[in-house]
């Protein structure tokens, strides 16, 4: 390569000498393998040692040392082998990869016949594909079909279904205050997480419904109850506030669903109030099980067993009265049969 020099001229530059660098090239391979089988042993291979040293130590009786360990005489000698053999190293774990792999037996015609009718079909499923498959003369099973369409999705040449719901069209939630809960989040006593639902309830003939709303702790399972003509932001802010009121304990976070209702006046209100707001991901009701079991119950045992009453404010008379019946007086089953007042009471004792 040219170059020039201090005073331009032009000299040729071959590479650099160092002292030894010969000899270090030389040694640098030998050197790193070594470095690399001198890396720490893992700590079951430190485990598999102590089981050889033992047997060493103790008239290297195969029996005895399996005894000891709770191991079996064959796997002893299995480490003992190994140890002798190729020193700690030897007692690393190893791939327990069959040498022989099942291999298939299936023709490559099949596979691709396979693969072009679900690359047409995306959506169905063996039992289909099998039908059509003995239609073009190909002898095939289910689980045939089913095996090859297992090896092609975890080649990757499989195409997956969209599961989307085309009609569901995605918009763009707002949010000012609502988060999804964190993971880390566990509530673990009362008032950590009041979940909060709404439902429709129709208690005559002549169609007229109304709103049920339920809020449960999910920790105490206390129950808040409240029904109104109508669910806006402004009837759930207003239920806010009666189960801020009627709560064993104080609250720290309330969980909804993406409903109107819980959007608007009644999330300002959460933020207000300083509690936490959780909103749960979209078609995702499971995620807020103990109010919607709270919902079945009340709806089983008061909406069905209910005479329809003259107005709006007796149903709300009622309705504290199970709030009431519910809490102190009917067992539960996921507190041991305890109602939850007496939890709550045995709980404090217990602190």
């Amino acid at each position: 390569m040219k170059k020039r020099g201090r005073y331009g001229v032009p000299m040729n530059v071959y590479g650099s000498i160092l002292p030894g660098a010969a000899t270090v090239a030389r040694l640098l391979p030998k050197g790193a393998g070594e470095a690399r089988e001198a890396r720490p042993p893992s700590r079951e291979a430190k485990r598999r040692l102590a089981a050889v040293r033992w047997h060493e130590a103790h008239g290297k009786s195969a029996s005895l040392t399996a005894r000891h360990f709770g191991l079996s005489r064959s796997t002893v000698y299995d480490w003992l082998r190994r140890y002798g053999q190729d020193g700690l190293r030897g007692l690393e774990e190893r791939s327990r990869r069959p040498r022989r792999l099942r291999q298939p037996t299936w023709s490559n015609a099949l596979e691709q016949a396979v693969l072009a009718l679900r690359e047409e079909h995306p959506r169905w499923g063996k039992d289909k594909l099998v039908v059509l498959l003995r239609g073009q003369g190909l002898d095939v099973s289910v689980s045939m079909a089913g095996r090859i369409l297992t090896r092609l999705k975890r080649q990757g040449r499989l195409p997956l279904a969209d599961l989307r719901d085309p009609w569901m069209g995605s918009r763009a939630q707002i949010r000012p205050y609502a988060v999804r809960k964190p993971r880390d989040y566990v509530p673990a006593v009362p008032g950590d997480l009041v979940q909060v639902d709404s439902a429709d309830v129709r208690l005559d003939s002549d169609g007229h419904w109304y709103k049920h709303f339920s809020a449960r702790d999910v920790v105490s399972r206390w129950d808040v109850l409240g029904v109104y003509s109508r669910a806006t932001a402004l009837t759930a802010r207003d239920f806010l506030d009666a189960v801020i009121e009627r709560m064993p304990g104080p609250v720290r976070a309330i969980q909804v669903d993406g409903g109107s209702e819980f959007k608007a006046e009644f999330e300002a209100a959460c933020q207000e109030k300083g509690l936490l707001l959780f909103v749960l991901p979209p078609r995702s009701p499971k995620l807020n099980g103990c109010v919607e079991r709270a919902q079945r119950t009340h709806k089983e045992e008061f909406y069905q067993m209910l005479d329809p009453p003259e107005s709006l404010e007796e149903l709300r008379r009622l309705l504290l009265a199970q709030e009431l019946c519910y809490n102190t007086v009917r067992p539960h089953q996921a507190l041991g049969q305890l109602t939850p007042q007496q939890w709550l009471l045995a709980s404090r004792e217990r602190r």
